[in-house]
C-alpha cells in the first residue's frame, strides 16, 4: 500500500503485510465461505452423511451436527470465520437449523458473485437482500401453523424432525417421548422453558433404549460414609452450602498448649463443635444432606450415627437445579438451618449405574427440574445422542414459547421462493435482480435435501414448485419415497423460529461479506532475521502491486 511523492513510494504498511482489493477481495471472501457451506452441505436432511473430525491430539468426533463440525474445524480465513458464527448464532437462537443457515449464506453469496460479474454494484445487491430477507419474514409469518402447547403428539413429530437424519434414528420414538416429557415437566405457567433444567447425563453402556427421564436429579458422587444409609424413602433434604467442619479462625492465631490435658481438652471442643452442626441439621428433621462445601470426617461419622444419606462437593449447578425439583432453598449459614428450608422427594438412593456410583433423586412432586440418562454402546454414540436430544430439547421448547410452527423437508424454502419472485417483479428495478437471485438461492435446502437423498433434484425442485404454485403451502420433499407431499400430514414439522433465525442470519453474514473490497491483512509474527533485506529491513518492498496472494491466511 504506497502512495507517489516526487517520483519516490511512500510506505505506509508494515512489511510483509498484504493487501487484496476490489474484485479480488469479494472474489476470495465469496470462495471461502462457499467452501465452508459445501464442507456442512451433505450433512443436510434425514440422509445426510455424518462427519469424522480428528483434533491435534487424535480425539475423534462423529457427528451430523453443522455447528459442531464448524466448531471442531480449525478454520482461518477471516470470510469463513463468519460463516462459523451464523452458526453459533443460529444454535444458541434455536439449537437447530444450523447447517440449513450456513448452507442459504453460501448460496446467497453464489448467487451474488453472479450478479458481480453483469456488473451489479454490492450495494444494490446488499439493498435488495435485505428487502429479501424482510418480505421472507413476512411470508413466514403468513404460513406459519398454530400450535398448542397441550398438543403432545405434535410436539413429539417436532422433535422427531429436529433427530432424524442424526445417530439417534433407531429409537427416536423413546427418545422423543422422554424430550417432551422433560419440556413438559419444566416449562413455567407461560409457557418459557430454560432447558438447562433438564440435565443430561451420559453413560456408556446399554442399548440406547435403556435410556430414561428421572423425575428429579441425579447427582453424580456417592455417600461420604459406607455407614451411611443407601436408600431414604420420604426424603427430607437439607441444601447446604456451607462447610460442615470446624472452624479455623480469621486472624492468625497461635495456642500454646503446655500439658496432655489441654490438647486433649482443645480437641474435645472441636469436636463437639462439630456435633453442634450435626445436630443442627438432625433436629431440622432432614435425613439426606446435600452439601457444596466439605464434610469433615467427624462429622461423616455422627451424620451416619444419626442415618443421614450426606454427599460433599456438589457443583453449584447441580445444588440450583435441586432447589427447583425438590422445591427446598440453599442455606448458606449453618445457623439458618431450620425445617422451613427443606426440600422434599419420594426417594433419594445411591444406585450402579456403569460401574459408577450415584444418587438419584426422585418422586419428587412437581419437578422443575428433570434428568435424562443417555445409555448407548460407545463413546462416540453416546456423544452424538446427546447432541441430538440437546437439539430436541431446544426445538421443542422454542415451539412452547412461540406456539408456531412450519412445514418441513424444504416446503417453506420453495414457498418462498415462489413469492419471493412475485414480490421481485412489483419492486423492479435492479433491485428485482438482487430479490430474485434471494429467491432462487432459498431453492438450495430442497435441492441439497434430494442430492442427498440420491435423487434427481431438477425433477424433485420441478414436482415441488408446481404443487406450491397450486397452493399446496405445505407440501415438501418426502426422501424416503422420491416424491413432493404433505410435510404437515407427515409430521415433518419445525418451529417458525428455526426458519426466520436461520434466513435472517444467512442475509445478514451475506450482505456483510458482499460490502468488503478491501482486505488488509497485517504480517504475521517476525519471521525475518532483522536486519534482513537491505538499509532499516525495507528490502524487497518495491513491489507492493502484485499482492494478489492471500498466503497470511
Amino acid at each position: 500500500m504506497s502512495t507517489q511523492l516526487g517520483g519516490q513510494p511512500i510506505l505506509i504498511l508494515k512489511e510483509g503485510s498484504s493487501r487484496t482489493r476490489g474484485r479480488d477481495a469479494q472474489g476470495m471472501n465469496i470462495a471461502a465461505a462457499k467452501a465452508v457451506a459445501a464442507a456442512v452441505r451433505t450433512t443436510l436432511g434425514p440422509k445426510g452423511m455424518d462427519k469424522m473430525l480428528v483434533d491435534t491430539i487424535g480425539d475423534v468426533v462423529i457427528t451430523n451436527d453443522g455447528v459442531t463440525i464448524l466448531k471442531e474445524m480449525d478454520i482461518e480465513h477471516p470470510a469463513a470465520k463468519m460463516m462459523v458464527e451464523i452458526a453459533k448464532t443460529q444454535d444458541d437462537e434455536v439449537g437447530d437449523g444450523t447447517t440449513t443457515a450456513v448452507v442459504i449464506a453460501g448460496e446467497l453469496l453464489k448467487r451474488a458473485e453472479e450478479l458481480l460479474e453483469q456488473d451489479v454494484h454490492p450495494t444494490v445487491i446488499a439493498q435488495g437482500y435485505r428487502q429479501a430477507a424482510e418480505k421472507a419474514k413476512a411470508i413466514l409469518d403468513d404460513v406459519a401453523i398454530p400450535v398448542k402447547p397441550s398438543d403432545k403428539a405434535i410436539l413429539r413429530k417436532v422433535a422427531e424432525t429436529a433427530m432424524t437424519g442424526k445417530g439417534a434414528e433407531s429409537s427416536k420414538d423413546k427418545l422423543c417421548e422422554l424430550v417432551v416429557k422433560a419440556v413438559t415437566m419444566v416449562a413455567d405457567a407461560d409457557g418459557s422453558v430454560d432447558t438447562d433444567n433438564i440435565k443430561i447425563e451420559k453413560k456408556v453402556g446399554g442399548s440406547i433404549e435403556d435410556s430414561e427421564i428421572i423425575e428429579g436429579m441425579i447427582i453424580d458422587k456417592e455417600r461420604v460414609h459406607p455407614g451411611m444409609p443407601k436408600k431414604v424413602t420420604n426424603a427430607k433434604i437439607l441444601l447446604l452450602n456451607a462447610a460442615v467442619e470446624f472452624k479455623k479462625t480469621e486472624v492468625d492465631a497461635e495456642i500454646n498448649i503446655t500439658s496432655p490435658d489441654q490438647l486433649q481438652a482443645f480437641l474435645d471442643e472441636e469436636e463437639r463443635m462439630i456435633k453442634n452442626i450435626v445436630d443442627k441439621v438432625v433436629a431440622s428433621g432432614a435425613n439426606v444432606l446435600f452439601c457444596q462445601k466439605g464434610i469433615d470426617d467427624i462429622a461423616q461419622h455422627y451424620l451416619a450415627k444419626a442415618k443421614i444419606l450426606a454427599t460433599r462437593r456438589v457443583k453449584k449447578s447441580d445444588m440450583e437445579k435441586l432447589a427447583r425439583a425438590t422445591g427446598g432453598s440453599l442455606v448458606s449459614s449453618i445457623d439458618a438451618i431450620s425445617k422451613d428450608e427443606l426440600g422434599h422427594a419420594g426417594l433419594v438412593e445411591e444406585r450402579k449405574v456403569s460401574n459408577e456410583e450415584m444418587i438419584f433423586v426422585e418422586q419428587c412432586k412437581n419437578p422443575k427440574a428433570v434428568s435424562l440418562i443417555v445409555k448407548g454402546g460407545t463413546e462416540h454414540v453416546v456423544d452424538e445422542l446427546e447432541r441430538a436430544i440437546e437439539d430436541a430439547l431446544r426445538v421443542v421448547s422454542v415451539v412452547l414459547e412461540d406456539k408456531k410452527m412450519v412445514a418441513g423437508g424444504g416446503a417453506p424454502e420453495t414457498e418462498l421462493s415462489l413469492r419471493l419472485r412475485e414480490y421481485a417483479a412489483s419492486v423492479g428495478g435492479r433491485a428485482q435482480l438482487a430479490i430474485e437471485a434471494f429467491a432462487n438461492a432459498l431453492e438450495i435446502i430442497p435441492r441439497t435435501l434430494a442430492e442427498n437423498a440420491g435423487l434427481d433434484p431438477i425433477d424433485m425442485l420441478v414436482e415441488l414448485r408446481a404443487a406450491h404454485e397450486k397452493g399446496k403451502k405445505t407440501y415438501g420433499l418426502n426422501v424416503f419415497e422420491g416424491k413432493a407431499e404433505d410435510m404437515q400430514k407427515s409430521g415433518v414439522v419445525e418451529p417458525l423460529r428455526v426458519k426466520t433465525q436461520a434466513i435472517a442470519s444467512a442475509a445478514e453474514a451475506a450482505i456483510m461479506i458482499l460490502r468488503i473490497d478491501d482486505i488488509i491483512a497485517s504480517a504475521k509474527s517476525p519471521e525475518m532475521p532483522p536486519g534482513a533485506g537491505g538499509p532499516g529491513g525495507m528490502g524487497g518492498m518495491g513491489g507492493m502491486g502484485d499482492m494478489g496472494g492471500m498466503g497470511d491466511f
